[in-house]
């Protein structure tokens, strides 16, 4: 079910001019925001994370996606799940977003929450609160109990409210290209309000999931006229890739972007990073830079630091471009603006 051609994902954006979202701040959104009005909404949600977990494991990574994906065109405002109309096309149906998956799940846990709270559960809170939950049931350090008692990686901040907007063209402009270098990476992110450290961490969330062959192809074949391989990528490793990826066109194949892996969330991906096996140019560009360096190496280091500061960069990239109070809308179905 997955395909993470993330950052892709995470090396995300510079807003489009024409989006009044660049950084909303968070303000309005509070842990429990749903306590009173919606007491079962995150246990809803888990319990169908969890059901989809078990029936296909790979469930985690695109649904870690689809959050980061929605925050960082319009912010995170549920945009990335609305259909296109015979009058716009939505960030959905855009190249770059050809590979999202996970929509079946959103969607039943809108179902489920529509018939305990009409009305009251924003699909944006649904997709980072699903993120949450994938992410942690994806953890070892959470789900064999030496985390959290609650069997949570992170607390999320809900009080989001959905946007009526979704555009094709706003998705193309600002999500990221896997051949970013570290200065537009640096500048994308702080654009959203993030900085150097959260892009290092959340660069992390490649942990999880595959990517297919033509995300690589141009790291493989013909990079330059001089070099017919990426040589910032390791040479045996790029031999292996080329074996399993015969042509540039194969989208069959999968790429696993931790090989033997790629279910679990833990710090491997920072000693692949170190080692020149990261599948993208973007995640080598993390040695590109001191502050980012510094971190992979200590993310390798230390499991402990990496899963506890990508909870705080999570709730960072949460914040962006909030629609709260009696903005946006909560819609009844997440594909459809009300």
């Amino acid at each position: 079910m997955a395909v993470w051609v993330l950052f892709s994902s995470l090396l995300l954006v510079v807003m489009a001019a024409a989006a009044p979202f660049v950084n909303g701040g968070g303000g309005g959104l509070t842990v429990g925001f749903y306590r009173e009005s919606c007491p079962d909404a995150e246990a809803i949600v888990r319990k169908v994370v969890a059901d989809a977990v078990r029936d296909d494991p790979t469930t985690n990574a695109p649904l870690l996606r689809l959050h980061f994906h929605d925050c960082f065109v319009r912010g995170c405002d549920g945009s990335v799940l609305i259909n296109s109309t015979e009058t716009n096309t939505a960030e959905k149906d855009v190249k770059p977003n050809h590979t999202l998956d996970a929509f079946d799940v959103i969607d039943a846990i809108k179902e489920k929450l529509e018939r305990k709270c009409p009305g009251v559960v924003s699909c944006s809170d649904i997709l980072a609160i699903a993120a949450r939950d994938a992410v942690s049931l994806a953890s070892k350090a959470v789900t064999k109990g030496r985390w959290s008692k609650d069997g949570n990686l992170y607390e999320v901040e809900t009080g989001r409210r959905d946007g009526r907007v979704s555009s094709a063209k706003e998705a193309v402009t600002n999500l990221p290209d896997s051949f970013d270098g570290i200065r537009k990476l640096t500048t994308r992110f702080a654009s959203k309000g993030l900085d150097l450290k959260d892009l290092a961490v959340l660069s992390g969330a490649h942990a999880l999931g595959n990517t297919h062959c033509p995300s690589m192809a141009k790291r493989l074949r013909n990079f330059t006229a001089h070099h017919n391989t990426d040589p910032t990528l390791d040479a045996t490793y790029a031999a292996k890739l080329r074996r399993q990826c015969r042509s540039a066109g194969d989208n069959t194949t999968e790429l696993e972007m931790v090989p033997g892996s790629s279910t679990t969330f833990d710090a491997a991906y920072y000693r692949l990073v170190t080692e020149r096996k990261g599948m993208f140019h973007s995640d080598e560009a993390l040695l590109r830079n001191a502050v980012t360096r510094g971190l992979v190496y200590e993310y390798m280091r230390s499991e402990e630091s990496f899963l506890r500061d990508f909870g705080v960069s999570m709730v960072n990239m949460g914040k962006v471009g909030v629609l709260t109070g009696r903005q946006g809308e909560i819609r009844r179905t997440c594909a459809l603006v009300n």
